[in-house]
């Protein structure tokens, strides 16, 4: 009746995927294909390639430039002026930006400040003081190169993140399915001994009450039995919501998929455990959450070095060599330094520095309250993975001994049997030492389960 009604609730229409043909799903084959398919883990990467995308974007602030320039005008059918200007600009990392250019300048009445006829000339600017070590195109570039850097951490999170949901769910559905199991095996024994007893007390060899308390002592079984099974389909489901396709529909395990580990039969002492010390020296120094703040710190360093800037005066120098005719290089020579070239010079200083030094305060101000934040993330990131080990050795330790409960109400169990059996002892008793003993195997397999989500635990806190 159970295995039909078992293949009733999980009979649902699935899309063609792996799990069709798949009869025990793995942690590490459930892991790997959340970690593949996910929406959230795919969303995870998108985070990076957003960040990709600014890196590529703000390069492109060093791009070279062309600009064409034309001005010209006629009028009463004079030709005043008519200028041309074709300019190359290219910015270096050094903040000296380099240039060159063609020009043409004709016409009856043309502007005095550019030479006549056809000129070409190249030259650079350069910032002496101010925004010489670093400016707002070279802080943007630093500062996008750094956020690749953080979406790396970010995405490691964030999966990590998912991954520990994913895997407590799994094994919280191995512990509903072994407990399934347990019960089913409970009701098992007891159909058997009450078909048993009916007999005996059919014969007459047993009073009537035998028969009424081994009944109760099934249905109670069965009872606890259909609740086992509601909560391992109710899990199943769950479980589900964590699998997803290629194409990115949902997945539905098929009633014959169960877990490949039942944690009942695993033996937790003998999987090798990391040392307290050495999680805690890891989770220092690759938490992705400190690594975050890392960039972060790093990143307003960055803008520190920038506002810095505005304590320093302007000086900007600005030469260009220039030559007759558009073939510069034929009609240079050194004489030019001296005699054609054009040069410029900007300087100033603000009197009062106010906005500077409140621009640099203010960015002192955000680093220290990161440092502070990152401080208790650490604290609290170290106490966590304290927590979860703590709770690895404790679950340990109560394994070991509900590991002696469970021997010894076994063997008090096969005792009343025997004496049962002999007619020596009661039913009443015989079916309160074996409630002793499926409430102790049941306590022991979900301590086992426990004790797998709690290794996860420790991996998951320490990052």
């Amino acid at each position: 009746m159970m295995s039909c009604v078992f293949a009733l609730f999980f009979h649902v229409q699935v899309f063609a995927q792996p799990t069709d043909t798949l009869s025990r799903l793995s942690p590490d084959q459930f892991l790997a294909w959340v970690k593949k398919f996910h929406p959230l883990a795919k969303q995870a990467t998108l985070f990076v390639d957003q960040a990709e995308a600014e890196l590529l974007a703000t390069r492109g602030m060093f791009d070279p430039m062309v600009y064409y320039v034309n001005d010209q005008k006629t009028f009463d059918n004079k030709n005043y002026f008519n200028y041309t200007n074709l300019q190359l600009k290219v910015p270096t990392w050094f903040g000296m930006e380099l240039g060159a250019g063609l020009e043409k300048n004709v016409g009856d009445f043309t502007n005095p400040e550019f030479s006549p006829g056809q000129s070409s000339y190249a030259g650079l600017s350069v910032p002496l003081a101010k925004n010489l070590l670093i400016d707002k195109r070279r802080a943007a570039l630093q500062q996008a190169k750094i956020f690749v850097s953080l979406s790396e951490s970010e995405k490691r999170l964030a999966i990590n993140d998912l991954l520990f949901d994913a895997i407590s769910m799994y094994w919280q559905w191995a512990n509903d399915y072994q407990l399934y199991l347990i019960f089913n095996d409970a009701v098992r024994t007891n159909e058997q001994r009450y078909g048993q007893i009916r007999i005996t007390v059919e014969q007459g060899d047993r009073a009537g009450g035998d028969s009424t308390e081994a009944l109760t002592q099934l249905l109670n079984f069965k009872y606890l039995q259909n609740d086992a099974f509601l909560r391992f389909s109710n899990s199943t489901f769950a479980l589900s919501n964590f699998l997803w396709g290629e194409a990115e529909q949902p997945i539905v395990l098929k009633s014959s998929v169960i877990p490949s580990v039942i944690p009942e039969k695993a033996d937790p002492f003998l999987r090798p455990y990391t040392p307290l010390d050495e999680m805690l020296q890891r989770a220092q120094t690759e938490h992705p959450k400190l690594r975050i703040y890392n960039d972060k710190i790093d990143m307003l360093d960055v803008e520190r070095r920038l506002k810095f800037q505005s304590l320093l005066p302007t000086v900007n120098l600005k030469y260009n060599a220039l030559a007759e005719g558009y073939e510069f290089w034929k009609g240079w020579n050194s004489t030019m330094l001296d005699n054609n070239y054009k040069f410029g010079a900007e300087i100033g200083l603000p009197i009062l520095l106010r906005q500077g030094r409140g621009d640099y305060r203010g960015a002192k101000i955000k680093i220290r309250s990161t440092e502070l934040e990152q401080s208790a993330v650490k604290v609290d990131i170290d106490n966590k993975v304290k927590q979860y080990y703590n709770e690895l050795v404790n679950l340990l330790e109560q394994i070991r001994i509900n590991e002696r409960a469970y021997a010894a109400y076994q063997r008090v169990f096969e005792v009343e049997l025997q004496k049962f059996n002999l007619g020596e002892s009661t039913l009443f008793i015989l079916n309160n030492s074996e409630i002793k003993v499926l409430e102790s195997r049941q306590k022991l397999a979900e301590l086992k389960a426990n004790i797998f989500k709690a290794a996860y635990g420790v991996e998951w806190a320490a990052g």
